[in-house]
């Protein structure tokens, strides 16, 4: 599965994407039918310190999941994002079920 991650205005290091693809990879290996995801990093222009923003598209066949979540970091904005995606996973698969 490929995780395509795009970082607006910076550059990201290999300890961020090998996070990002590993709570990815976790997340995807819930559901069959998983395509890919994107992941979009940003810094929002902000006088506060939560200004790093995780945008995560998880794209299934037939439909996509969506969270953008922002914190103090990327990991924490990650990790938010992911688990706002696991209960939207856990919604889709119900509903696949009926």
């Amino acid at each position: 599965m490929k995780v395509n991650i795009t970082a607006v205005h910076f550059k990201t290091d290999k300890k961020l994407e090998n996070f990002i693809e590993k709570k990815i990879g976790k997340l995807t290996g819930m559901i069959e039918g998983v395509m890919g995801s994107e992941v979009t990093l940003k810094i929002e222009p902000s006088e506060s310190k939560e200004n790093k923003v995780a945008e995560i598209r998880l794209l299934i066949r037939g439909y996509d999941l969506y969270a953008k979540k922002q914190s103090k970091t990327f990991e924490q904005a990650t990790d938010t994002a992911i688990s706002a995606l696991k209960k939207q996973l856990e919604k889709y698969k119900g509903r696949l079920r009926k």
